[in-house]
């Protein structure tokens, strides 16, 4: 591992052993596993991990979360948010993003006075800092710390640390909430996000690991990366039959192949970056 990565690491040592008592908001992936792990490591019993169901992630994600937090060792804590019920959130405009993140934060700035604890943790790096200007702005009014970004962590870093750490997750791909397969200006809905979600554990349970399913009305567009598209013609018809069912009329395959943030492709230059995947 080379003197610039264990540099960082050694810093965010001396950041959270500053600390007292610590939430990390624990999602499963890899930023957030190697916080919560780095964490353990240098605040041990004065560290909760909690875990969010939200409206707008996978039930098995959540799960898998909570899995992976008890497998570390660390007490956890469950709790959920209802972001349907929000307007600002369903309306799916580009600064939605920031009132789901400000929703996020408060909720664990709250559970954070209620249960004890100094600090809130979240897992931004510093490849977030121009991706998630909404989340950063939440953020920042609630108080959260990013400390993998105060470390001045990339995610290259992260997954370095990760995989020295033996974490499992350290070469998992990034995961998003399922709002982002729904294009700006369309009304969030369950029925929507229970569409791209189900569509999405179809194609994985056929194989495809990466892989996004973009709403437009009755049109499903699927996103793989461009090496799997041919494989994924195979199964056009359990494909085309499994979206019908769904309530899509037609399925396309966009050619470009798979990749983070193309629902924000439309939107004009100087607009603000939102979350993408």
């Amino acid at each position: 591992m080379n003197e610039a990565i264990i540099t960082k690491n050694q810093r965010l040592g001396e950041i959270l052993s500053d600390m007292d008592r610590v939430i990390v908001a624990f999602s499963g992936g890899v930023d957030s596993t190697l916080l919560l792990k780095r964490a353990q490591q240098e605040l041990g019993e004065n560290v909760l991990a909690v875990v969010v169901s939200s409206e707008l992630f996978r039930n098995e994600e959540f799960e898998a979360a909570v899995q992976l937090a008890e497998r570390i060792g660390v007490k956890v804590h469950q709790t959920k948010i209802k972001e349907l019920e929000n307007p600002d959130i369903t309306a799916n405009n580009p600064d939605s993003w920031y009132h789901s993140k400000k929703m996020l934060y408060n909720h664990l700035t709250q559970l954070a006075q209620e249960l004890g604890y100094q600090y809130v943790l979240d897992g931004m790096i510093m490849d977030d800092i121009d991706d998630f200007r909404p989340g950063l702005k939440a953020r920042t009014e609630a108080g959260v710390r990013s400390v993998l970004q105060e470390a001045s962590l990339f995610k290259d870093e992260v997954r370095a640390l990760s995989k020295q750490l033996d974490l499992p997750v350290w070469n998992k791909p990034a995961s998003c909430s399922l709002a982002s397969r729904i294009p700006y200006g369309t009304t969030i809905d369950k029925y929507k996000i229970n569409q791209v979600n189900q569509a999405e554990l179809f194609l994985g349970r056929l194989g495809f690991d990466l892989v996004r399913v973009r709403y437009h009305g009755k049109v499903a567009r699927i996103e793989v990366p461009s090496k799997d598209i041919t494989e994924l013609s195979k199964y056009q018809d359990e494909i085309y039959n499994k979206f019908q069912s769904l309530g899509f009329s037609y399925v396309s395959v966009d050619i470009q192949g798979y990749r983070t943030g193309s629902m924000n492709e439309v939107l004009p230059e100087d607009s603000e970056k939102t979350e993408a995947s």
